[in-house]
């Protein structure tokens, strides 16, 4: 129950090799929210958990084995939520906020690269309390995968404010 099937450091390599490709397949297929997954997503999530087990314990059926994936990807992931901190890495492990409506239309292009629809954008400036696109200042795909919404009307917009400095000569 406890004996290896292969070297610790193995297994340790293969998870570290594993959670790398999970990583940089999830933040390159785009910004979407744990809530936000569709029936789609699950299964793909499902299918690709159970695709890799095999992969990070190769011949290793152990507890110990089990054990030490566990703590391994514990420690990686707290580790690349640290380093997503870090200013000069944040763009690598975060991704940015995305305009996706300026000034009362869509942002086709954004739209396009993000992989999403006008009628998801839609959705959310309806739950904004808002009638149509022509409404809204600026949309924003947020690194979660959340939308905001600036109405056209929001207090500020459009305004021209000038901070002064005031500086004391002694």
């Amino acid at each position: 129950m406890f004996t290896l099937g292969i070297p610790a450091l193995d297994i340790i390599l293969r998870s570290v090799v594993i959670y790398a490709a999970l990583f940089a397949a999830l933040r390159i297929f785009g910004k979407r929210e744990v809530g936000q997954f569709t029936l789609y997503d699950l299964v793909f999530v499902l299918l690709v958990a159970n695709a890799v087990q095999p992969a990070m314990t190769g011949p290793d059926s152990s507890l110990s084995g089990g054990l030490i994936i566990v703590v391994t990807l514990a420690v990686i992931n707290f580790g690349m939520s640290r380093l997503a901190h870090v200013r000069l890495l944040r763009h690598v492990f975060a991704a940015q906020a995305t305009i996706i409506i300026r000034e009362g239309a869509y942002v086709t292009g954004a739209l396009k690269r993000e992989g999403l629809e006008e009628d998801e954008c839609d959705s959310a400036i309806r739950e904004h309390g808002l009638g149509s696109v022509k409404d809204v200042h600026l949309g924003v795909l947020e690194p979660d995968g959340s939308i905001s919404i600036v109405p056209k009307d929001a207090p500020g917009i459009g305004r021209s404010r000038r901070v002064r400095r005031r500086f004391r000569v002694h």
